[in-house]
């Protein structure tokens, strides 16, 4: 998990009217001169126990769980269009323009592979299927808008007070809230959770990239079919985009700097990309930079590339859509007025969620050393609320997160990658059990299955406790799901292979494993 851009909200402190506003007119560094003081004169001005920055997953789930608590909350929530001008409703990047349609067209383009997989089941199918882009672009948005609602109403019942508008700090507790229908008022917080999140990035270097290019803020509410498509970066938002497109019959190549999928283990991330570029059809140009993108006449779009030989080469596209990297929404709701510490990168610095200002804290995608998913951000949030106003002292747990790389072949996987086991633990202290396998459902189609894999990265003394799961095979997220919880529990390859699997799934692959990359044998799976 992709989080919205949102505006603040706070919480006030019981001060006199007057006081308040010689306060602000005193900060010459903001207002002196400006207009701001003069409107102040007479301004809206609010008080709560907790208010939240940013009406995404993170925000949202903080405000609520405060809120049960019976505090007085407030969320602030606003969206800036995209370069192409896309925008919004409450909830966030998963809601909206992350998790949740791209899941939605992952099972759109999953739907037409079951079409070709149902000839060899018997099922009569004509040789001519036709999608339409229109049909499935108006289903998913209807669904979007439908969580957009949801979130109103839960926030209404929980009586969190909602402001559509974009806020800024005026000092550690003020913020001065803009709302959309262009009234303003002037917030006050005790404790204040910035949950802002990120937004796309563009590279500047790249002339046309901003005029006429897209990013995953648009694709889920394109109105046009896409038609032949580049993408560029080799994120996961770069991966999963790609997949879906090409499954729906869009011609789709990825153009990637150096590597896919940094971070991952990168010999997942070969698995994955092996079958983009085998199974699916997905053209991966490796090491290579985009230089140029131009509009012609009939809207087309000349991208010109330089390859890792410093050749460059022109092709046309219908679409070009960046994913390249994502930018914390920091720098512009005004926390140069306040103490709080930000990272080179823009993240906000701090421990345990809270930054370097005791009652102002941050979850979700800005936060500095945390992780970018949206369920990490609903659970450190609401257990943020609970630690706030002292019903709890418990903290989110970052080094047991699953996740989930919704690619054609799915990607699942918790804890250490091969790599940071190796770096952290040593490879003569770490026994790596693998297997390639065949899911059930791959045969009476003859369906490729050779990027189906299963790797346990595991301390090689004692029990062999489990550092890392991977899996690589259709419906890996819902696998690794429950796997996910008893790693967390201490799983170890002692309990996996005494554990009875369930047959026949993919799943039970997992606790079959027996062969080790250590020793050097054939790790193919054959027989039931």
């Amino acid at each position: 998990m992709l989080q919205q851009m949102a505006s603040v909200s706070f919480i006030s402190h019981a001060l006199p009217t007057s006081s308040i506003f010689s306060h602000f007119c005193r900060r010459k560094s903001f207002l002196e001169g400006s207009r701001i003081c003069r409107r102040y004169l007479s301004p809206a001005s609010q008080s709560y126990d907790l208010v939240v920055i940013g009406g995404g997953s993170g925000g949202l789930a903080c405000a609520k769980e405060a809120a049960s608590l019976d505090k007085k909350v407030a969320v602030l929530d606003f969206v800036k269009p995209s370069p192409r001008g896309s925008v919004w409703g409450l909830g966030g990047t998963c809601v909206n323009v992350g998790c949740i349609p791209k899941k939605l067209m992952h099972q759109a383009a999953l739907m037409g592979q079951a079409t070709e997989d149902a000839k060899h089941y018997g099922w009569q199918v004509p040789e001519k299927i036709e999608h339409s882009w229109d049909t499935l672009i108006e289903a998913v948005q209807n669904y979007v808008r439908s969580l957009n609602w949801g979130h109103r109403v839960q926030l209404n019942e929980k009586k969190v007070q909602y402001y559509n508008g974009w806020g800024m700090f005026l000092d550690d507790h003020t913020i001065h809230a803009k709302l959309k229908d262009g009234k303003e008022e002037i917030l006050h917080a005790k404790n204040i959770v910035i949950a802002t999140g990120m937004r796309p990035r563009y590279p500047s270097e790249v002339s046309g990239a901003i005029e006429h290019c897209i990013s995953s803020d648009d694709i889920f509410s394109l109105r046009k079919p896409p038609g032949k498509t580049l993408i560029v970066g080799g994120s996961y938002v770069a991966l999963e985009t790609a997949g879906f497109l090409q499954g729906l019959g869009f011609p789709t190549t990825v153009m990637v700097r150096s590597i896919c999928l940094r971070g991952f283990d990168q010999q997942m991330s070969s698995l994955v990309t092996d079958h983009l570029s085998g199974e699916v059809g997905v053209d991966i140009r490796w090491k290579s930079v985009p230089l140029s993108v131009n509009k012609q006449t009939d809207d087309s779009l000349t991208v010109r590339w330089r390859d890792e030989s410093c050749k460059e080469h022109e092709d046309q596209f219908d679409t070009v859509l960046f994913a390249i990297g994502r930018d914390p929404q920091t720098r512009n709701i005004g926390l140069g007025n306040t103490g709080v510490q930000l990272a080179p990168n823009g993240k906000i610095v701090g421990f345990a969620e809270q930054s370097s200002v005791s009652h102002i804290y941050a979850i979700g995608d800005i936060l500095q050393g945390g992780i970018e998913l949206t369920p990490v951000a609903i659970k450190a949030g609401k257990l943020l609320a609970h630690r706030i106003f002292g019903a709890s002292e418990k903290y989110f747990d970052y080094s047991s997160v699953p996740t989930t790389v919704f690619t054609p072949l799915e990607f699942s996987s918790v804890g250490l990658s091969e790599e940071s086991a190796i770096e952290r633990f040593g490879e003569e202290n770490l026994e790596v059990y693998h297997s390639f396998y065949t899911p059930l459902e791959f045969t009476v189609s003859s369906r490729p299955a050779s990027s189906c894999y299963i790797k346990a990265i595991c301390e090689k003394k004692g029990k062999q406790e489990i550092l890392g799961l991977h899996l690589t095979g259709p419906n890996a997220g819902e696998i690794m799901q429950g796997f996910a919880v008893a790693f967390r529990c201490g799983l170890s390859f002692e309990d996996l292979s005494e554990s009875c699997g369930i047959h026949p799934t993919s799943a039970e692959e997992i606790v079959k494993l027996n062969i080790t990359k250590s020793s050097g044998e054939d790790p193919t799976v054959s027989g039931c």
